[in-house]
């Protein structure tokens, strides 16, 4: 079966999807970005506007080396040629038919409004624009998709003529025509009724392009395709300009899983949350926790009674298995939880709890006390899991003696100095004791870089250990400077990360706890690994 002839899934996120605030991809991103979607199985990658826009041409031009895609075709994106030139002469059409793409989108205007005031022209014009445009497009042997800008606000102020775009853009030979809610202002009933006009009016091929602004994108692309739309614009994790586009993983895994419609390759939408995630990396932009399907919380669970349907069968809590798009179900562990969350999540940690009754009371009373005081476990799987084994085992986990630790730090006088952090640590590892001062830009990491250092001479895995993430929480603020702080870390190995946290009245006490924290599971695990 040709699933991208039956139905297309087209991704824009590096042409619309880069136009979001803060967002700016390099040619390198760009490139990246387009093997990961390819490996979801798109059938259409856009990948930005030749000749407008210089980066877009080299992306272009080194995609056709360096691409080699598996399942999608490139489309370069471009506007119909200007009034009164002809399409062999324009320029940007040239950018389009020289780009190497097999597939050009272009925009073109189907609200009336926008044709006689932003391109200053005449309605009968803009037809003959998108006439010629498409013709000598589609004449060098290029498949032409039209977006239809601006066209439910264009179809509500003279629906005639909305129409007549489409029809002048089918027969010049457009392969499809997708209608943009381009402001994003649509619900889905509304979307329903307009597609299916369209569908049963022009008889040509029709596709969505939501923005969501309403927070509608997914389900108006959703009502698109019910309606007999069979093409579906979108960008991965949403991204766009102001509140972004259709959330393209959430448009499909709703099409296959709900819908029963088989839109990607066979297996391949098991690879959306890796897919989301490596995206995001390349982005620069955190991925967002309660994205729907792919978002960390999306299967994650917090109380005890969830936690108590669960152990008996996941589904009731989960509208799917999370496996479908790659995720997995968590158990969160706070002071909501039950004893069946602590049994859950110390088996998803590798211990079986389910003999030990008082144990588990213990641990979560343990918890509950913990969490009072400020600590916060469902953000900090690791702290849990030392506290987990220190439970179990009946000590925990600990490779140093601490002695002791201090934070100086000093400025110069002067203009334009910065203060800069001296911490000294002293501690016994592996029985020999050790004196490491370390300066930082702060105290928390002039003391990350002495306990490292120390901790370093005695197991040489702690090199490999970096902070990545540091977050700092005022708990009681109408204590002022004086109030409980919490501290959440990330630590990396090089291959995963994890969270650990600390409590104290001083923010760098607490850091150290969870710095220590960090440290010991992170050497726990490679003794796990190694043996060692």
């Amino acid at each position: 079966m040709d699933l991208h002839g039956a139905f297309h899934v087209y991704d824009t996120t590096l042409r619309d999807g880069a136009q979001q605030e803060g967002l700016n991809l390099s040619v390198a991103d760009k490139l990246n970005i387009a093997r990961q979607l390819d490996g979801l199985g798109v059938g259409y990658i856009e990948g930005g506007w030749p000749g407008a826009n210089p980066k877009d041409t080299e992306f272009f031009r080194r995609a056709a080396s360096e691409l080699d895609l598996q399942h999608a075709k490139l489309a370069a994106f471009g506007a119909t040629r200007r009034a009164g030139v002809a399409a062999a002469d324009d320029p940007l059409v040239a950018a389009l038919r020289d780009s190497g793409a097999s597939v050009v989108t272009l925009v073109a205007k189907s609200h009336d409004r926008h044709v006689e005031l932003a391109l200053r022209t005449t309605l009968e014009e803009n037809l003959a624009m998108v006439r010629d445009t498409v013709a000598h497009l589609t004449a060098e042997g290029q498949t032409v998709f039209l977006d239809a800008e601006h066209f439910f606000d264009g179809y509500r102020a003279n629906r005639a003529y909305a129409l007549e775009v489409l029809r002048t853009a089918y027969e010049a030979g457009a392969e499809v025509a997708a209608l943009c809610d381009t402001n994003g202002g649509m619900l889905p009933s509304w979307v329903g009724d307009v597609v299916g006009d369209v569908v049963s009016s022009t008889g040509g091929r029709v596709g969505i392009h939501c923005h969501n602004d309403t927070g509608c994108a997914v389900a108006n692309s959703l009502a698109a395709v019910d309606a007999g739309a069979t093409h579906v614009q979108g960008t991965i994790n949403g991204y766009g300009e102001r509140t972004g586009n259709a959330d393209l993983i959430s448009v499909v895994a709703n099409l296959e899983l709900k819908l029963d419609r088989q839109v990607l390759p066979q297996g391949l939408l098991a690879e959306a949350t890796r897919i989301a995630h490596a995206v995001a990396e390349v982005t620069n932009v955190p991925p967002a926790s309660r994205q729907p399907y792919v978002g960390t919380s999306a299967f994650a669970h917090k109380a005890g009674l969830h936690a108590s349907a669960i152990k008996v069968d996941p589904d009731l809590y989960q509208h799917m298995d999370p496996a479908g798009v790659g995720n997995d179900m968590r158990l969160l562990v706070s002071d909501m939880a039950g004893r069946a969350s602590i049994e859950l999540k110390g088996r998803e940690l590798g211990f079986d709890l389910s003999g030990d009754r008082d144990l588990v009371t213990r641990i979560t009373e343990r918890v509950k006390v913990l969490e009072s005081r400020g600590y916060t476990f469902e953000a900090a799987d690791a702290s849990f899991e030392l506290l987990l084994v220190e439970e179990v085992e009946g000590h925990r986990p600990s490779y140093v003696d601490v002695e002791s630790w201090r934070v100086i730090t000093e400025t110069q006088a002067g203009p334009g100095t910065e203060a800069l952090s001296e911490a000294t640590v002293k501690l016994v590892a592996a029985g020999v004791r050790y004196v490491v001062t370390g300066e930082g830009n702060g105290p928390v990491n002039a003391l990350d870089q002495a306990l490292r250092q120390a901790i370093g001479q005695a197991y040489p895995e702690v090199a490999k250990l970096e902070l990545i993430d540091y977050k700092v929480r005022i708990l009681d603020q109408g204590h002022g400077t004086d109030a409980i702080t919490r501290v959440l870390i990330e630590t990396s190995d090089g291959s995963s990360s994890w969270w650990t946290v600390g409590v104290g009245h001083n923010v760098v006490e607490a850091s150290w706890e969870a710095l220590l924290d960090a440290v010991t599971f992170g050497l726990r695990r490679a003794e796990q690994t190694t043996g060692r």
